[in-house]
């Protein structure tokens, strides 16, 4: 066959295609020409070339297998993106396709040479050898490394734009072939919203390519026809060209389409998924131009490729002979049609008789020749499942095969679904679906044309009656006689020279599957982990029925009770910028926001929030903070901390609730008194602090900080599920404001306006707290002390958290007032000590290593996390967070995560360093070994370019010790 016969005419030939407009793309560096809607896989076969990968482990030939994205035999590296499915990736100008796992070029690949060695190269011959003698295995890592893998990464690759999306709807329908179709257009009749998902370009499934009653026009209709009723249905969305990847609790699905993942929550989902072709295996069975039946009619029907010139086919089911009459349309000999079966409806033969083709019952395919393309395929008859009779030689250059499928039940197991074998059809079935998923079509097991559609109609209105509410049984089981003949039980011949591939992706034999076994790794997981079979790309798709075959046969076990492999997501390839890429999360902004931009605020994104890091200039930063710190301290300074998390807890059992989760004593805490708030987790971990403020006998009003906010929400909500109290949690985060006015001159602002509220310092103490109205305005005010100065912390309704910020800069307008931001807050919260969970703790810190027992409840029998906690402290810690202060006055500042080093090893870490503009030293904080951590001690601290600082620990707070200032 020529290059420029390659090429169908486009009627009734290439469905995808716009020949009108010519692509131009390379190939390993050559020029090559395709048309808008072909892939990478059809182009080059149109040009002639079938050799499109070489295999993983010893770099044999490989070209197309399903031309469906369901292998790994086209797989290709695109620009800097690796590993692409050469059959599905559309090809486009200007693209630079490269092919991979190769030395040398395609053609002549040099590692093809690691054929010769297979016998040095058993299965498992990577738990056996590399590690004798003792440190072998650094002069094999190297090279093995080298050899291993696929496409390659380029670290300066350019992350491209990678976003998120969430839907929702009432029925979710998975695959656009007939059952597909018909379950969706079913759903969306009966008044449920409808999103149906197809992987491929146009919607269809096997109504695209394939044959309905032994006719193509008869299948283009079908299909026709039921996307004009599609199209009329305004609550039937359908999205083509998209691939659902996972399937999880609660009908939550993940999709892809191009570089965007979709988040799908449904009420009820359908799964009319198809199956997978199963191969025959015999001698030398992956040469290139032996592939599936339906790859050829994929490549003929949407590609316009003609797949070979002279064909033998291989089937046990109609597919088969349907693909012939195909090739015969398409001006392609056949040879001859190889039937597995003794005997089959003569229905199924009759047209391919009619056109003179020559068919051979009960026979199979036992080897094939050829250097880098199939040659010639011997076919032999079947004696029994181990004995062939003599053998026939036929030459060709295209064999195809469809011995039979294993429905893809993929996203059913996802989702905890059972799998089970059903000796009477060959193939395996779902069961056990969980609430909320259904099957359809012949994921089903039903392959009846006639059949197929009516059971997506069932599903589909059964599942929208249940999306609905409105109490419909689910459909009766339905059966499928005619699913006895489409998949052979035994599709194997095994080849004494080894070269029977069971598993395209990892190179497995069917020796290496028995050898598995023999090895003494007989659990099917076991054989899955010590072969490698299934763990390759197509993660068995093709490989798993017939492992699961011979491993019944090695163990003289039913294939029932061998069981199958577990089916995890995703079902296709995620790119780390699908998980990744662009959050779907708002960026908040408070209620002040605009009058920090309007004072030349510095924003900083703290959580989910838009915070001011400092007001000015960013060249003149270091100025700005020095000056807000020093108005706080001398003066008066404001800050908006409407991001502290709020949380209101209400009920009869509320001082119980907040008793248990935090370590504090709060069952005798006063009305109108605030107390620290310290959460540990099971573990003992410090994971949040923040105050609680005690409103009323049953209401406690709580925060947290802005980042962990919503963790200890879900905190409180999972323990409240399992204690039961008599108790309301509600995250009022976002339903209030808060302003903190702190300084030697805060409460002389606070006085200006007028309130209900006493706020001297007789009537309002520190820690106390009060509600009441303040400029008319609903308050809830707290005398906290955490940038060491006096006070208040005022938080209000957000809708007035403007208008009170507003009137608080007016009223002290004439003491010098100025706002600061979280950069002057943290330098002031260091200058006391203060430690911030997150920055100063990390997910080991438990509260005796912070310093942080002065905070935990000595009488109260239990909190979460107490009983860990008692156990680490008896245990004794092996490192504190200490302060300390370099000696030298004028070395630089260490920074966050900066090492303290003794005797060249690694003892400790700065968690926190300021120079501080009050004590005009650098202070910090820094886990150190408890040898060292006594006030008096020294260590050293190394800096940026390796240079060696040295500290002394010394007592906390490092300003105003006595906590006289916050007090007045």
């Amino acid at each position: 066959m020529t290059v420029d016969s390659a090429r169908l005419p486009a009627d009734g030939w290439g469905l995808l295609l716009d020949r009108a407009q010519p692509v131009t793309f390379s190939f390993d560096g050559a020029s090559h020409q395709g048309f808008a809607g072909d892939v990478v896989a059809s182009a080059l076969m149109a040009s002639g070339r079938h050799v499109l990968s070489r295999s993983f482990k010893y770099h044999r030939p490989r070209g197309v297998l399903t031309m469906a994205g369901h292998d790994s035999n086209t797989m290709v590296q695109v620009g800097t993106e690796p590993n692409v499915r050469g059959d599905r990736r559309q090809i486009a100008p200007g693209l630079a396709v490269t092919s991979i796992n190769r030395m040398g070029r395609l053609d002549f690949d040099w590692l093809a040479v690691l054929g010769l060695f297979s016998r040095f190269l058993p299965v498992g011959f990577y738990y056996k050898t590399f590690f004798r003698p003792h440190g072998a295995w650094r002069l094999f890592e190297r090279p093995i490394r080298a050899l291993a893998g696929l496409g390659t990464l380029d670290p300066k690759a350019r992350h491209g734009h990678y976003d998120k999306q969430h839907l929702f709807c009432d029925v979710l329908v998975v695959g656009g072939g007939p059952a597909g179709l018909n379950a969706g257009i079913a759903a969306a009749e009966s008044g449920a919203e409808v999103l149906l998902i197809d992987e491929w370009p146009a919607p269809g499934g096997s109504l695209l390519f394939g044959r309905m009653q032994g006719g193509r026009a008869e299948a283009e209709m079908k299909r026709l026809s039921l996307l004009s009723g599609a199209s009329r249905i305004p609550n039937l969305r359908i999205m083509s060209d998209t691939t659902v990847s996972g399937l999880f609790v609660d009908n939550w699905a993940s999709a892809l389409k191009d570089n965007r993942l979709h988040k799908i929550r449904a009420k009820q989902t359908v799964l009319a998924t198809g199956g997978y072709d199963q191969p025959l295996v015999f001698a030398r069975n992956d040469l290139p131009g032996i592939m599936f039946a339906d790859a050829a009619q994929r490549l003929m029907r949407l590609y316009g490729v003609r797949p070979g010139s002279r064909a033998v086919i291989a089937t046990a089911n109609r597919f088969g002979y349907d693909a012939a009459l195909d090739l015969l349309d398409a001006g392609i000999e056949v040879a001859a049609i190889v039937d597995l079966r003794k005997s089959t409806d003569d229905s199924d033969r009759a047209a391919a008789k009619a056109r003179g083709i020559r068919i051979v019952p009960n026979t199979t395919l036992v080897a094939a020749k050829g250097r880098r393309h199939v040659e010639a395929v011997a076919i032999a008859s079947i004696l029994d499942q181990d004995r062939r009779g003599p053998s026939e030689w036929i030459k060709c250059d295209l064999v195809l095969m469809s011995a039979g499928y294993a429905p893809a039940i993929n996203l059913a197991c996802h989702t905890g679904a059972k799998v089970a074998y059903d000796p009477t059809i060959a193939m395996h079935r779902a069961t056990d679906l969980p609430a909320g998923v259904h099957v359809a079509g012949s994921v089903a097991g039903i392959w009846s044309e006639a059949l197929a559609g009516d059971h997506g109609e069932q599903v589909g209105r059964a599942a929208a009656m249940a999306a609905l509410g409105r109490g419909t049984a689910p459909p009766a089981a339905a059966e499928d006689a005619k699913a006895r003949d489409i998949t052979y039980p035994w599709p194997i011949t095994e080849s004494p020279g080894g070269k029977d591939f069971i598993d395209f992706d990892e190179d497995l034999r069917t020796r290496d599957i028995t050898d598995s076994v023999h090895d003494g790794y007989d659990d099917i997981q076991l054989v899955k982990r010590y072969s490698t079979a299934g763990l390759g790309p197509s993660q068995g798709r093709h490989a798993n029925l017939n492992t699961i075959r011979m491993v019944a046969r090695a163990t003289g076990r039913d294939i029932q009770k061998v069981g199958t492999t577990t089916f995890r997501p995703p079902l296709v390839p995620e790119k780390f910028g699908h998980l990744a890429g662009r959050g779907y999360e708002p960026t908040r902004l408070t209620a002040m926001h605009d009058r920090h931009l309007a004072l030349g605020a510095r924003m900083m994104a703290a959580g989910l929030w838009m915070r001011p890091a400092y007001y000015g200039p960013k060249e003149e930063s270091a100025v700005a903070i020095v000056a807000e710190v020093r108005a706080v301290r001398e003066n008066v300074g404001i800050i908006d901390v409407s991001t502290l998390g709020g949380l209101d807890i209400r009920g009869p059992d509320a001082a119980a609730f907040v008793d248990r989760i935090y370590t504090f004593n709060f069952l005798k805490q006063p009305v109108g008194r605030t107390r620290y708030a310290l959460l540990t987790d099971e573990s003992g971990v410090v994971i949040d602090d923040g105050v609680a403020c005690r409103l009323h006998d049953q209401h406690f009003y709580v925060t947290a900080t802005t980042s962990a906010v919503e963790q200890v929400y879900r905190l409180m909500g999972f323990w409240n599920q399992q204690w039961q109290l008599d108790v309301d949690i509600a995250n009022v985060t976002a339903a209030y404001a808060g302003i903190n006015i702190a300084g030697p001159k805060a409460r002389s602002v606070i006085e200006r306006l007028e309130s209900d509220i006493d706020f001297s310092s007789t009537a309002f103490p520190y820690l106390a707290v009060r509600c009441g109205r303040l400029a008319d305005i609903p308050v809830r005010v707290l005398r906290v002390g955490f940038v060491g100065e006096a006070g208040f912390e005022i938080h209000c309704p957000s809708g007035f958290g403007g208008k009170l910020w507003d009137l608080l800069v007016e009223a002290g307008r004439s003491f010098g007032i100025k706002p600061f931001g979280l950069e002057a807050q943290r330098v002031l919260r260091l200058e006391k000590g203060h430690v911030i969970v997150g920055q100063d703790t990390d997910g080991l810190t438990n509260p005796a290593e912070a310093g942080m027992t002065w905070a935990l409840s000595k009488t109260k029998p239990a909190y979460l996390g107490k009983r860990s906690v008692d156990m680490q402290i008896a245990k004794g810690v092996g490192r504190v967070l200490a302060g300390f202060m370099l000696s030298d006055r004028n070395a630089p500042c260490p920074k966050e995560n900066h090492l303290v080093i003794e005797g060249g090893d690694i003892v400790g870490r700065v968690t926190s360093a300021v120079l501080s503009p009050t004590l005009n030293k650098v202070i910090g904080l820094a886990y150190l070994p408890v040898s060292r951590s006594a006030v008096g001690s020294r260590f050293q601290v190394r800096i940026d370019g390796g240079r060696m600082v040295d500290a002394e620990v010394v007592p906390t707070p490092f300003y105003d010790p006595d906590n006289k200032r916050q007090e007045m």
